[in-house]
């Protein structure tokens, strides 16, 4: 299985101290260029920076050898969700794309993409034994990251969103 990832899920996930999570979950992880430039911008945490600097060998920054084409374009989405897509769907429809914007876990699943976000990292992690769900999210919920109580209860209930 190889997994495209987006800069939301990384930057949430190097911020509550879980990054490590995601090769034990999925081995290697891809990311555009564009996701690494948004993880070095300036209003990223410097925590995120200084990750991103000297990323792990399990992180491997792929270009999309395509552009995007005219509908994708059309859609409003930041440049690292939209180079994530392309690159998942250059990569074969079975892949994972690790993404939390709406905008952009709509268009990968009209894509047919296999889509998760950064709750669901979380969850397959706390199933693994991996960490504890209920702190993870106690961490997440520290930052600037939103979720409703419903789609935290189904989570612990076991159930996908």
């Amino acid at each position: 299985m190889i997994v495209i990832a987006d800069t939301g899920p990384i930057n949430y996930l190097i911020q509550i101290e879980q990054i490590d999570v995601s090769p034990k979950l999925y081995g290697r992880i891809l990311a555009p260029p564009s996701v690494s430039a948004e993880l070095q911008d300036s209003n990223a945490p410097e925590r995120v920076r200084l990750w991103i600097g000297g990323p792990p060998v399990w992180l491997e920054v792929r270009a999309p050898a395509r552009p995007p084409d005219a509908a994708l374009m059309q859609v409003r989405l930041g440049a690292g969700e939209r180079d994530a897509i392309v690159l998942a769907q250059e990569l074969g429809a079975d892949e994972v794309i690790i993404v939390d914007e709406s905008r952009g876990r709509r268009e990968a699943s009209k894509r047919q993409l296999h889509v998760i976000g950064t709750l669901g990292v979380l969850r397959a992690a706390a199933d693994q034994g991996l960490l504890d769900f209920r702190q993870a999210t106690a961490q997440l919920r520290a930052t600037n990251f939103r979720f409703t109580r419903e789609v935290l209860d189904r989570l612990i209930r076991g159930e996908e969103i």
